[in-house]
């Protein structure tokens, strides 16, 4: 046996851990995201609280929460672009879409997990009482972590 086969036997079998190895990683960030995405009770919007308190419904009427945790999106190669109008208080449709879209995407090459709501920048930033220090940057903070447990 040739130090050149055992080099590439090392390296396949390197490739599959690694492959695993990234798909995991995307998989708990995504996981993450949507996890941490706030799903909107406008029984909690300061407006509907004055409504309330005057014996007015809250408003508006046609409002059901879980548009922003639906609307997590994954990408390969370029961002993905455009709004969803899926409804998704419990993540899963989300999750769905992330999953299949890593599993269908080659592992090399540069992945985006985006959502692209208008609003999106405003919960990142604390507009909601649910994530008020966001969910991008509690998700950066746990990277490391996330690295780490994708190896074990």
């Amino acid at each position: 046996m040739s130090f050149t086969l055992d080099i590439s036997r090392a390296c396949e079998a390197m490739k599959g851990n690694t492959d695993k190895a990234v798909r995991k990683v995307l998989l708990d960030l995504g996981a993450s995201l949507v996890l941490k995405s706030p799903v909107g009770n406008r029984d909690k919007w300061q407006e509907n609280i004055y409504r309330a308190s005057k014996g007015l419904p809250p408003t508006p009427a046609w409002y059901v929460g879980g548009r922003f945790k639906g609307n997590w999106q994954h990408g390969f190669g370029s961002a993905p672009v455009g709004e969803l109008p899926d409804i998704d208080p419990s993540g899963g449709a989300s999750m769905a879409r992330i999953t299949g879209g890593v599993a269908a995407s080659p592992v090399a090459g540069i992945h985006y997990l985006a959502n692209n709501l208008p609003y999106a920048q405003a919960l990142e930033d604390g507009h909601s009482d649910q994530a008020p220090t966001g969910v991008l940057e509690l998700t950066l903070i746990e990277f490391p972590g996330i690295v780490k447990r994708s190896q074990a």
